[in-house]
């Protein structure tokens, strides 16, 4: 069974159950059940070259229109089972033909219902990973360490709360690049690795609508999925940036999203996505950390403050002045942020470290040690404080 191609086809046969009038958790629910059966009838091999042929013989020469004629049988069968839903009774007096699906694409209009305004963020992550990434519950339940029937019960309460709007309204562009970049760093969990999972919708994503944006996030997550296999040392310890073993850097994942983001950056519609982007493509440019380009690394700094006005932009646009223009002009530019920043004092100490303040550098990574968000943070921060505290010793 060819995963994910079932997984491709989900929000296509979806968005046409939507179309032919079946409200959005209904009509979630019947593509669930294709898929099971799916899974159950279909050969392993679907590939050009197979016969095509489920295990009970009968030909499956379109896999979509398949999913479509399973999923809304599975519709009709509930609809005429459920007596209370009586305003969708006309749906079931005439079932459409079996044949080719439609080949109207309503995968765009899928993103924008997931990432639907009334939905928490957690909410709108876990219908998007449903009903337009083709994931389990379970899956997504392991995924983010909860379990099963609370993922469902969420998953169920985000269906409902969209089911009344309208399936062709406009939506927001910029709200499913957030959920889509909130899965992207979840990194990987359970059976599912959410960072590839979020490059695969974004990449549909992006075959769906020409936004810069949507490419620049698409490069943006390429660029920092490409140091992936760096990031960690043998003993699953964090290695910063400067540290890391660039040969083995994904330099077909760079060269991709150097390219990606060239063309967005083409367009003169300039991002935040498109910025940190660019960014990212600084740093995977540069053959040794200290050939890093600071300075133009700042420029793009003062670009995505200008576009967000966030105060963790301010936060690492310090540590790129402390790079440019040395720990004190960094030290300046830290000064004027509110020290409650995640990870504020690991900045400090970071710069004070680098202007010889070895005492406060110590003290500061110990504090940011106690503040830092998960394990292997911690971890590195503490023996950072360590190293320190030797060197002052020794």
């Amino acid at each position: 069974m060819d995963e994910a191609l079932l997984r491709s086809l989900t929000p296509s046969v979806l968005g046409i159950l939507v179309r032919r009038g079946a409200d959005f958790a209904a009509a979630e629910d019947a593509v669930q059940d294709a898929l099971v059966e799916a899974v159950r009838v279909w050969p392993a091999d679907l590939s050009p070259s197979s016969r095509l042929r489920s295990s009970k013989g009968d030909p499956i020469r379109d896999p979509k229109g398949w999913l479509v004629t399973v999923a809304w049988r599975k519709f009709l069968d509930a609809t005429r089972a459920d007596t209370a839903r009586r305003r969708r009774e006309d749906l079931v007096d005439e079932e459409p033909a079996p044949g080719p699906a439609p080949a109207v694409d309503d995968t765009l209009q899928l993103y924008f219902l997931c990432a639907h305004p009334s939905l928490t963020p957690s909410s709108a992550v876990a219908l998007t990973l449903r009903a337009v990434g083709g994931l389990t519950t379970r899956q997504i339940a392991q995924a983010y360490l909860v379990p099963e029937a609370t993922m469902a019960q969420r998953i169920s309460r985000a269906k409902r709360t969209v089911s009344g709007v309208r399936f062709d309204q406009p939506g927001d562009v910029a709200t499913v690049l957030r959920v889509l970049y909130l899965v992207f760093n979840e990194g990987y969990s359970g059976d599912v690795d959410l960072a590839a999972e979020a490059i695969r919708l974004t990449r549909q994503l992006a075959a769906a609508i020409h936004h810069p944006e949507v490419a620049g996030l698409l490069a943006l997550m390429l660029l920092h999925h490409a140091r992936r296999a760096a990031r960690t040392g043998p003993d699953g310890s964090l290695v910063p940036l400067a540290e890391q073993d660039r040969g083995r850097w994904d330099t077909g994942s760079i060269a991709e999203g150097v390219g990606i983001l060239q063309a967005a950056l083409a367009r003169d519609r300039l991002g935040e996505f498109q910025a940190q982007a660019a960014i990212a493509a600084l740093h995977a440019d540069a053959p040794t950390a200290e050939e890093t380009d600071w300075v133009q690394i700042v420029e793009w700094y003062d670009e995505l403050a200008r576009l967000t006005d966030s105060p963790v932009v301010r936060l690492n646009r310090a540590v790129a002045v402390g790079e440019a223009d040395g720990p004190r002009a960094g030290l300046a530019a830290l000064a004027v942020l509110d020290d409650s920043l995640p990870r504020h004092a690991a900045v400090a100490a970071y710069l004070h470290e680098r202007d010889g303040d070895l005492a406060t550098a110590a003290r500061l990574y110990a504090e940011a040690a106690r503040k830092a968000p998960d394990l292997a943070e911690r971890d590195h921060l503490t023996r950072q404080a360590a190293r320190l505290n030797a060197r002052r010793c020794g």
